[in-house]
């Protein structure tokens, strides 16, 4: 069974680059309308898209560059910003140029329609999905989770412990998986923090009398928040100079599961620059009717409910 996943997660697949080195094989690949991918080298005056194909040139005509150009719902910027970067398309034909070499017309909007039909039109709320970052914004991510089919991670979804923008999590290009939060008009919505584990799961990675590391997320008048992973934050006793934002040796002084609270003692503080890491999952489950965040018996019930 065909799988679809972000753009470029294939363009180095020996199926694939035996087929970009085969005109025989690009001509049967015409003919299944078989999905390839190629690296995009020029997007010319006209917005046409020029693609090395190995043996041959290949154009994917600006209409035809991703859903939403023709009708004017999503602007050229989605063509140009492929540049330098893999493409999937399907091949729609040969022609000859004024040279008399041949060259392949190419289809990225077909394709796309082809994921959408065989692929995440049939994703449902509570689906996990392997996803791409493309680019960062202040309110959240962008993920290509097929076929360069973008689809945004609010902010809020990103993790438990609470960031001031997404690049404090993720890196354009970073290969994540991600969970469909909604589908509504087409538009996708994902969510990542159920993902990163469960209250529980994440505080029996520490230990009272340990001193670890961690990230100061917020200060009050009555305690800083320290993040000690994506998904878990502590409260730490007021500290002169502290600040959000930085880097902190704390010494954790108890752990209460029945209110969900973490006691700790701030050591040191730096600062820090943010350099993000690929995510630690807790899960392999390929769907998630429900995720409770609150360990059992809490005073207060944490949950998602997908479906």
């Amino acid at each position: 069974m065909t799988e679809y996943l972000p753009e470029g997660s294939f363009i180095a697949s020996p199926e694939n680059l035996n087929i970009l080195n085969s005109e025989f094989l690009l001509k049967e690949a015409c003919a299944e309308q078989k999905i390839l991918e190629a690296k995009a080298r020029v997007c010319d005056s006209q917005h046409n898209l020029v693609v090395d194909l190995g043996i041959m040139k290949g154009i994917i005509p600006r209409e035809e560059g991703a859903i939403g150009i023709k009708d004017g719902t999503v602007r050229d910027i989605a063509i140009i910003s492929r540049v330098n970067r893999p493409v999937c398309f399907v091949i729609t034909g040969f022609e000859k140029d004024e040279k008399g070499r041949t060259y392949a017309l190419l289809s990225r909007e077909k394709a796309q329609r082809i994921c959408m039909e065989n692929y995440i039109g049939k994703l449902r709320k509570g689906d996990v999905v392997k996803a791409r970052i493309t680019h960062l914004e202040t309110f959240g991510a962008f993920a290509d989770i097929g076929c360069g089919i973008i689809a945004l991670m609010p902010i809020d979804t990103i993790s438990v412990s609470r960031i001031e923008h997404p690049r404090e999590r993720f890196t354009p290009g970073m290969e994540i998986k991600a969970v469909i939060k909604s589908i509504e008009n087409g538009r996708i919505s994902l969510s990542h923090k159920e993902l990163l584990g469960t209250w529980q799961e994440n505080a029996d990675k520490f230990v009272v009398g340990e001193t670890v590391a961690g990230i100061v997320r917020s200060v009050e008048s009555y305690g800083a928040f320290v993040e000690l992973s994506p998904n878990l934050a502590g409260l730490a006793e007021s500290r002169e100079g502290v600040k959000a934002g930085q880097q902190a040796s704390v010494y954790i002084k108890s752990i209460i599961p029945g209110k969900m609270k973490i006691k700790l003692i701030i050591i040191d503080t730096f600062d820090y620059k943010y350099n993000p890491q690929k995510p630690v999952y807790f899960t392999d489950a390929d769907h998630i009717d429900k995720f409770v965040y609150s360990p059992e018996n809490c005073e207060k019930l944490i949950e998602t409910q997908f479906s």
